[in-house]
């Protein structure tokens, strides 16, 4: 499965941003797929998953109330809205997804085989 993340780019503190991350493949449904940031100079961490049918849904303390994540399957699409964003939230963010026959979310790094290529979020102050 390739990932394709897109979305990303400037935008003045309080703004808002949607990501798409869309799947070559048809079996999206049967992925869980998360968000990850990487700020700069800081760890990978992760900021938002979602289960492969989309009923459970998970967000990092630091983006809850603010970022939502949801899936369209019939178009291989996971989204991220990201609304009221703020100087500490810009960083690369990156899909992941990985084939599951679990209805929960998966919240490591490590347990996703597929990474999308990245796209920047710069948040100005």
């Amino acid at each position: 499965v390739q990932l394709q993340a897109s979305g990303g780019g400037l935008v003045q503190a309080g703004g808002s941003l949607k990501l798409s991350c869309t799947a070559s493949r048809r079996t999206f449904e049967t992925h869980a797929v998360a968000w990850f940031r990487r700020p700069p100079g800081k760890e990978r961490e992760i900021v938002a998953a979602i289960s492969r049918a989309g009923g459970t849904v998970y967000y990092s303390d630091s983006v809850k109330g603010r970022f939502t994540i949801s899936r369209d399957n019939a178009k291989n699409t996971v989204y991220l809205q990201m609304n009221s964003l703020k100087p500490e939230d810009a960083a690369v963010y990156y899909c992941a997804s990985e084939r599951t026959i679990l209805t929960d979310t998966l919240l490591w790094p490590r347990d996703y085989d597929y990474w999308g290529q990245g796209t920047q979020v710069t948040v100005s102050s």
